[in-house]
């Protein structure tokens, strides 16, 4: 297994630069997610680690190895798609097998470590069926176990859920996620659906316009967002446009209606215009609560209701909680607020900066 090291990269098509002195570090044996919206750049440094796309400028390292000029072939990775890219005339365990006949391995070892995988997997069962005889998730699975199967130093992963259905995705997931805890491989994961990166994750690179906005645990990006751009892609957030003041020594926000929540812990930062980001879920509804909001619309989720609702300083405010069974609230119907200050985070004006001191 290997740490990958990338200190500066840089990728230009054409007269474009979509990726500018760009530095990271995936450690040994993490799962390492790049997220971000599409044409951010994730996929493109991806193919780079991989060798498929040439590299402008920086350096990549496996471990102290630097791979800038080295083959694809040399580099001893396990690669799965988006679209699965198995062979359809060939048998389960023939496309299991494929990369290590490539690799000349003794007839011995083939053998043992496509059984290895093909259980591991959980597709023994499939060996002889051919491609179209299998679901998605089971022909992801098989591009999965050859990845594996061939012991690469790194595994890079492309969108390899995103033809799934919504029920299998849940359920690769999961399966990736052990898959990858038992073997320990140094694994690089692409997405740009947010759920999955929380989910799958050892940590999170946020990209945006061939940018690193954040790198983090996906708690650290959920609770403390670096920027605004983060606070916002990493789950659902409410933005409000608010003023920072100080009451005596005591920093408070104070909102377009004259509504002020204290904020000790920005005691020492300069008045100024800021966004405060506000999760669903820290809009509690309760008997005693100093906000009046109106319903405008509601949405039963199961688990979960979510109000949109009217603030005195705020419209189309999101709100969530678990649902009830006796109540049904909706259109037209007042609700009792409080913000729970302690899980908000407040932004300068351009977005740019968590003001709560977020590295």
């Amino acid at each position: 297994m290997s740490e990958i090291r990338i200190e500066g990269a840089k990728k230009v098509y054409g007269d474009v630069t979509v990726i500018e002195n760009l530095s990271l570090t995936v450690p040994d044996g993490a799962l390492f997610t790049l997220l971000g919206p599409s044409g951010c750049g994730k996929t493109t440094l991806l193919r780079m680690i991989a060798g498929f796309n040439s590299i402008e400028g920086g350096d990549f390292y496996f471990g102290d190895n630097r791979i800038n000029n080295m083959e694809p072939s040399k580099r001893n990775i396990g690669m799965v798609f988006q679209n699965y890219a198995i062979f359809p005339h060939l048998t389960v365990r023939d496309n299991v097998a494929f990369g290590l006949k490539q690799k000349k391995a003794t007839k011995e070892k083939v053998v043992a470590e496509t059984d290895k995988y093909l259980k591991l997997m959980q597709i023994d069962e499939y060996r002889d069926r051919k491609p179209d005889q299998l679901s998605g998730g089971q022909q992801q699975r098989v591009a999965l176990a050859r990845a594996l199967a061939v012991n690469p130093d790194v595994l890079l992963m492309d969108e390899p859920l995103s033809n799934l259905d919504a029920k299998l995705r849940v359920d690769m997931r999961q399966a990736i996620r052990e898959i990858q805890r038992e073997v320990g491989i140094t694994t690089v994961y692409v997405t740009h659906d947010q759920e999955e990166a929380m989910a799958i994750s050892d940590s999170i690179a946020v990209m945006n316009q061939g940018r690193i906005q954040q790198v983090g645990r996906p708690k650290e990006l959920y609770h403390r967002p670096k920027n605004e751009f983060v606070a916002s892609f990493i789950g659902r957030t409410n933005i409000i446009q608010a003023n920072l003041k100080h009451d005596g020594t005591t920093a408070l926000l104070e909102f377009s209606t004259g509504y002020r929540m204290p904020l000790p812990i920005l005691n020492n930062v300069a008045d100024q215009p800021v966004h405060v980001s506000i999760r669903p879920e820290e809009l509690i509804r309760t008997a005693d609560g100093d906000i009046d909001a109106q319903i405008t619309d509601s949405v039963y989720l199961g688990m979960d209701t979510e109000y949109f609702v009217d603030l005195p300083f705020a419209k189309k405010i999101h709100v969530s909680e678990e649902s009830s069974l006796t109540e049904d609230l909706g259109e037209g119907d007042h609700i009792k607020l409080k913000i729970n200050a302690q899980k908000i985070n407040v932004f300068t004006a351009d977005g740019s900066q968590n003001l709560l001191g977020v590295d």
